[in-house]
């Protein structure tokens, strides 16, 4: 049954991607550059650490994530906004630094919650973006990678907080875009 969550999770997340790609395209979506770089860097080390940790089918997730991510980064140079703001440099500088203290300290665990910690960063300036311009979000696509999130968990298949973390964070932090997508859709 595990697996059967784990596969659902990545067809899910894959799903959620193409109306996102769809209305980049349509230049109705229009990715924080910032936002989508931070994400490529942190989904890339979450996976490798995720696996190291003993991760199976809920790496599924964070696979398919990891190359939706960095196939929309691509695009947002053309298709996006932002990137070089001062808000947008202190979230830069500070998945540098946690990515450099994930270096040093060689734990998978710390790596991961420096990675959620860090990929916050980055989902907050979307959340802020997303409020202020519903519009410029696809929310079907956010919900979608949300659901997957939670499929993930399920495929983790035993309790073990730090293979809970990461599919819990991306329910979470999906959902984040949602909702202030609906808010922001309410002023």
């Amino acid at each position: 049954m595990t697996q059967l969550f784990g596969y659902l999770s990545g067809i899910i997340v894959f799903l959620g991607t193409l109306p996102y790609l769809r209305d980049i395209f349509r230049k109705t979506t229009k990715p924080q550059r910032s936002t989508w770089f931070i994400y490529s860097v942190l989904g890339s080390i979450s996976f490798f650490s995720q696996a190291a940790r003993g991760a199976t089918f809920s790496l599924w997730l964070t696979g398919v994530d990891t190359l939706s991510v960095m196939i929309i980064f691509l695009l947002s140079l053309r298709f996006g906004v932002g990137g070089f703001s001062k808000k947008d440099y202190r979230t830069l500088l500070a998945a540098a630094v946690g990515l450099i203290a994930w270096y040093l300290t060689q734990e998978a665990a710390i790596a991961l919650y420096l990675v959620i910690g860090i990929d916050a960063l980055g989902t907050y300036l979307t959340v802020e973006k997303a409020y202020q311009d519903p519009g410029s979000e696809t929310s079907s696509a956010w919900l979608l990678i949300a659901i997957g999130g939670l499929f993930s968990m399920f495929s983790v298949g035993k309790f073990d907080i730090v293979l809970l973390s990461y599919p819990f964070y991306i329910f979470l932090a999906n959902a984040s875009v949602v909702l202030a997508i609906v808010l922001g859709k309410r002023k």
